[in-house]
């Protein structure tokens, strides 16, 4: 049986899988390997997902949503059709269309899946992506690190050993690998990232650029306004890749909105964004301890990093100009059916050896009155140490009379406890005393799937207590029940329909980006679609569907 790899995107997500000596993109009901992640309730109640939901986002604001991954691991939710949608559950929506997609193109149930994440996605992120992943019906394998996943995918392409400097900017995410590949071994020497900077951010500061060259109120425009803006800002970052300058125009209510945006213009605005893409950049070298001259190559992955001004900054850094993977969008779900590949030893994978790196500190925290709150971070494992690997730190009572002893189990590089993650905590009792008198070794294990064991042994006692975190959804049976049974009502739409909708969504947003003669048009041209998709007489859908996207790309193209 097939295990899936999925990188589980920002803007958009697709599907690999290992197939005999290479990965294999798997494409979508429509053709493409790239489904857009946005959600959209339709009025009939069914979900849409991929390229209609994102035509929707302008015009059916209040039932579409997208850019929900940012919000994995809190609290944060959306309405949509009267419900409160949390991130994971969008994303389990998502995950549910891309192993349909595989399940049809395979003809086999899938169960399995290795699903990527950013490197800097914190244990409740990581949670909120297995708990996803369980509501698609999904048992995930192993989370890998979006950075790491990059890096088995160029490794395997690449027919040189050497060092690569692996950057991946995607829709909503920064990350760096550092990969070391020598011998049919491809090591992960270290990895960084920050998990709110991508591409979207760009795009933003595009928007913000617009409302204040036409001196809008961002506080007044209605949702579908701010859907259009922006698309066009979005227009805009992907014109400006390929010519030095973009130039839009499109009305927002009684405002008309016209004129050219230039790169440097641009690039001078994004000043503080590439400022932010250096500092793990400069994190990764120094924690592998490499000389960058000693970097063979500088490889970039991710969609965004097709702006010139990420290329730019990687030459003003190292002197040199990077590697352009062929495939930026598809590398990660690539390296993560790699992965995938690597569990069943199959094919050419036979001899590759994969390791790979912890990419926060672990530790706990240990009291300190110098310290403002009184406590500061003991570090166990540090960031980046290879995987597998187990270290022990000895702790002494702090107050006389003391007769147990907490663990905090903490993730992140702040001093100050408080700002790192809670993962856990570990108590154990001593027998009381003095301050100072007990002795308590406390030890980490960490393995390559991200389980964390950690042992409390008091010394003069011998007592242990030992606790394992898993990289697993912290769900009982019932959570899980309800969960499922507040998705089950909600269906998505059938395969056979879904060329269907996503035509119609794209005809309804073109609509809404039109006026004039150019609105009637486009409401003529969708009433005949409609209409000759409910003649039972009409045989010839795929015929009716290719004419009628033809006719709404020469009409796009006619309005860009």
């Amino acid at each position: 049986m097939a295990i899936v790899g999925i990188d589980l995107g920002t803007s958009n997500s697709l599907a690999a899988v290992w197939s005999e000596n290479n990965s294999k993109l798997i494409t979508n009901a429509l053709g493409e390997t790239l489904t857009p992640s946005a959600i959209s309730i339709a009025d009939d109640g069914m979900v849409l997902v991929g390229r209609a939901a994102a035509d929707r986002l302008i015009t059916h604001p209040d039932r579409s949503v997208a850019s929900f991954k940012r919000w994995m691991g809190s609290s944060k939710g959306v309405q949509l059709a009267g419900k409160t949608w949390r991130a994971e559950e969008l994303s389990a929506l998502v995950l549910k269309s891309l192993k349909d997609d595989v399940e049809s193109k395979l003809d086999e149930e899938i169960v399995e899946a290795v699903i990527s994440v950013p490197a800097y996605f914190n244990d409740p992120q990581r949670k909120a992506t297995l708990h996803a992943a369980q509501l698609a019906g999904l048992k995930v394998e192993r989370l890998i690190n979006e950075p790491t996943a990059a890096a088995l995918a160029h490794g395997l392409e690449s027919d040189s050993d050497g060092r690569f400097l692996i950057l991946d900017l995607g829709g909503g995410t920064f990350d760096v690998s550092l990969l070391h590949k020598y011998e049919n071994i491809m090591e992960i020497r270290a990895s960084a990232g920050d998990s709110m900077l991508g591409g979207n951010d760009f795009r933003d500061l595009i928007v913000g650029l617009l409302i204040k060259r036409h001196d809008l109120d961002e506080t007044k425009l209605a949702p579908s306004e701010r859907a259009r803006l922006l698309r066009e800002a979005e227009n805009l970052k992907f014109a400006m890749t390929d010519k030095p300058e973009g130039t839009y125009d499109f009305s927002l209510g009684e405002t008309q909105c016209s004129g050219t945006l230039t790169r440097t213009a641009f690039e001078e605005a994004a000043a503080p964004l590439i400022r932010r893409m250096r500092t793990p950049i400069e994190s990764a070298i120094r924690d592998a301890r490499v000389d960058p001259t000693r970097i063979d190559q500088i490889v970039l992955v991710g969609g965004a990093t097709r702006m010139p001004l990420v290329r730019g900054l990687v030459t003003k850094l190292f002197g040199r100009f990077p590697l352009i993977h062929a495939r930026p969008d598809h590398a990660i779900a690539l390296g993560a059916a790699v992965q995938a590949g690597l569990k069943h030893r199959r094919g050419a994978l036979d001899e590759i050896i994969m390791t790979d790196v912890c990419p926060f500190t672990l530790g706990t925290a240990i009291v300190d009155h110098r310290a403002p709150d009184g406590a500061i971070l003991s570090p166990i494992i540090e960031r980046n140490a290879m995987v597998p690997i187990s270290r022990e730190n000895s702790y002494r009572t702090v107050v006389n009379g003391q007769t147990r002893v907490d663990i905090d189990v903490l993730q992140g590089e702040h001093m100050r406890p408080s700002q790192n993650v809670l993962i856990g905590t570990v108590t154990v009792p001593v027998p009381a005393g003095p301050a100072g008198k007990e002795s308590i070794g406390v030890r980490f294990t960490y393995d390559i799937n991200g389980a964390l064991e950690v042992e409390v042994k008091v010394t003069s006692t011998g007592l242990l207590e030992r606790k394992v975190f898993r990289n697993q959804a912290n769900l009982s049976d019932e959570e899980l029940d309800r969960s499922f049974a507040a998705l089950a009502s909600i269906k998505l739409a059938p395969r056979d329909q879904q060329e269907n909708r996503s035509l119609i969504a794209r005809a309804e947003r073109l609509y809404a980006e039109s006026l004039g003669s150019a609105r009637e048009h486009i409401a003529q041209l969708l009433l005949q679609f409609e209409t000759a998709l409910n003649d039972q007489a009409n045989h010839d859908l795929s015929g009716l569907r290719r004419s009628f996207a033809e006719t709404l790309n020469q009409f796009e193209h006619t309005i860009l």
